[in-house]
């Protein structure tokens, strides 16, 4: 029955793995985007140990399981003195493998900035940091966005690994709350109706932003 008294005494638990879960995914993302535009920013620099750093971190976070990635942080945190914040080890680990691919999502949209822009900002005498934030970021985060909401959208989906290092999420949560109930489907149920109370927000918002970028293209006179 949905409304089993057991169940619905259950929904605060429910709820507070809801919160972590939303917490992680945003904490996540802001990770991602910070990593993703270290990565590509040292990439795209003159220093060869930078960029050798960069390709790394990349190869080594699409070519581990985030499983492992995650244990190793959790198991590296207590050497830098903050052990016991599975959290954070959560956190990091989410942002860090997502910031791969986020690197590698703006890097392919380079392409979207006519070389005559950078070309021209150059002549004009504008420092390396002002035409990364004024002529290229711009366009390479408008070209990047649909595919930036659906690696945001995986990171939602990759947060029930928070569980294995003790972060009671919302996938977690339903687990415990089965465990007392035996009511697996209702539970199941639920907790497919939290992840979705918080992506199709997120699938709404991105299609709302590229309608308004393409409506600014076409009354800017630009190619759709």
């Amino acid at each position: 029955m949905w409304f089993d008294p057991r169940i619905l005494a259950s929904m605060p638990a429910l709820l507070d793995g809801l919160l972590f879960t939303l917490g992680l995914t945003l904490f996540g993302a802001a990770g991602s985007l910070v990593f993703g535009h270290l990565a590509l920013a040292m990439q795209l620099g003159r220093h060869a140990p930078l960029r050798w750093a960069a390709r790394l971190y990349i190869s080594f976070m699409r070519g581990t399981p985030s499983l492992v990635q995650l244990f190793i942080l959790f198991f590296a945190l207590p050497l830098a003195g903050l052990g016991g914040r599975p959290m954070l080890a959560a956190t990091l680990a989410l942002g860090l493998n997502s910031g791969a691919y986020t690197a590698e999502i703006l890097r392919g949209n380079l392409r979207v900035v006519p070389a005559g822009q950078i070309e021209a900002a150059v002549a004009l005498g504008m420092p390396r940091w002002r035409i990364w934030t004024r002529v290229l970021l711009p366009q390479i985060l408008t070209a990047s966005l649909p595919a930036l909401i659906n690696e945001f959208t995986i990171l939602l989906k990759t947060t029930p690994l928070a569980s294995v290092v003790a972060v009671t999420e919302l996938t977690y949560a339903g687990q415990l709350v089965i465990a007392r109930t035996y009511a697996s489907t209702q539970v199941m149920l639920l907790v497919s109706i939290g992840y979705l109370a918080i992506a199709l927000p997120v699938i709404h918002f991105s299609r709302s932003a590229e309608q308004s970028l393409l409506a600014r293209r076409l009354a800017d006179g630009g190619p759709r």
